[in-house]
Formats: structure tokens, C-alpha cells, sequence
């Protein structure tokens, strides 16, 4: 009996949990179906408002912004505070899909438009759904999470190719020369698939390449 009674609570907590995640979702949809297309910028939550890369991340963010499209982070510092308020000095929509983290990470004070997230597979979706290009920015282990889910997703034909822009070659290139060199040798992907990624160190050019793939 006693073991029934486990089985029970823990049928008792999923099915809550099923709650929570059906509730996360339909929240994301229901208030970022009223967003305008979107572009969707990553990158380290550690850079600081001196550092070039986050300087890189507003100047994007607002030129984008400037161009009509919306800005969608992870809503935290670094990176993503720099593209909220490159965005929102713009007077463009600057979206936060914030997660909750066991170390507490605050949410940028510049997105206008914020949504908290539990589950990161459901933020996941919310970016993919609704960005209609990544913009990658210099990151860690959650920056390249993010990259090689949006290209798996495009080389294995599940959404629509978009654009997915690396900014900085610098920091990426030794990152695509192993792709080159070490991966595609092995015959682990195709030639095809590298083309699915871009590097682009120019503001400008990064604007011009959404725009002649994503109409407003």
C-alpha cells in the first residue's frame, strides 16, 4: 500500500506538471502571436556594457529595430541587455523570455515585452517559432546550445531555413574551422550543412542579409 501511495503523488505531480507546461505555452502563444517579425539574438550573459560585444549586440538590436523587425533575448544580462536596449532605444518591441535559474538570474530592466519561463524546452520553442533569423553572438554552453538546436532543426528539414548569423570571427572562426577540418572530414555532416551558418562581422551587413531574406 505504501507503494501505491508513491505512485499515486508522483501521478499526481506529473499530471500538475503537464499543467504548468501546457500553461507556459499558451501564454507564449497568445502574447507573442501579437508581435511583429522578429529576430532573435544569443550571447554570453557575462558581457558588460564596456565590452565590445555587447556594444556589437545593441548597435544590431537597434538597426533592426530601426528596420521595423522586433527583438527577442533570453532576457538576462549581458548580450541579451544589450539587444533589449539597443532594441527598446529604437522604439522597437524588445521581448525578454526570461527562465528561471536555481542561481537567480536577474531580467534586463529594457524589454517591454516580458514572458518567465520554467521550462527551457518551452522558451526553446518560443524562439524558434517566432524568430525569423538568429543573430549568435560571442557565448557559452547556453549560446551554443542554442545555434546547434536552430541548425539540427534546419539540416534535418523539421522548420523552414532561415538565417543564422555568427557574429565575430574572431571568436568563431576556430569554432568553423573544426567543423571544416575535423567534422566534415569524418563525414559526420555535408558541405550542405555548413552553408546553413554565416559569419558577418558588420552591423550593416547583418541587417541587410535578414532583410533580403525576411519581408516585413
Amino acid at each position: 500500500m505504501e507503494n501505491q501511495y508513491i505512485i499515486d503523488d508522483l501521478s499526481v505531480r506529473n499530471a500538475w506538471k503537464l499543467f504548468r507546461i501546457m500553461g507556459e505555452f499558451v501564454e507564449g502563444f497568445d502574447r507573442l502571436d501579437k508581435v511583429k517579425p522578429a529576430v532573435t539574438i544569443f550571447g554570453s550573459s557575462r558581457a558588460k556594457p564596456e565590452d565590445s560585444h555587447y556594444q556589437k549586440a545593441y548597435q544590431i538590436a537597434y538597426k533592426l529595430a530601426k528596420e521595423g523587425f522586433s527583438i527577442i533575448t533570453g532576457g538576462g544580462p549581458g548580450i541579451m541587455e544589450a539587444a533589449n536596449k539597443g532594441a527598446a532605444d529604437a522604439g522597437g518591441e524588445s521581448v525578454g523570455l526570461h527562465i528561471e535559474l536555481p542561481l537567480e538570474q536577474k531580467a534586463n530592466e529594457y524589454s517591454n515585452i516580458k514572458i518567465r519561463f520554467h521550462y527551457f524546452f518551452v522558451r526553446k520553442v518560443m524562439f524558434i517559432r517566432y524568430g525569423m533569423a538568429y543573430v549568435i553572438m560571442p557565448g557559452g554552453f547556453g549560446t551554443l546550445d542554442e545555434l546547434s538546436e536552430a541548425v539540427t532543426l534546419i539540416q534535418t528539414k523539421k522548420i523552414k531555413p532561415f538565417p543564422v548569423i555568427l557574429v565575430d570571427k574572431s571568436y568563431w572562426g576556430g569554432f568553423i574551422d573544426w567543423m571544416k577540418n575535423v567534422v566534415l572530414k569524418k563525414g559526420m555532416i555535408s558541405e550542405k550543412d555548413l552553408e546553413i551558418i554565416q559569419i558577418i562581422d558588420d552591423p550593416d551587413e547583418v541587417v541587410k542579409v535578414i532583410k533580403k531574406v525576411v519581408i516585413i
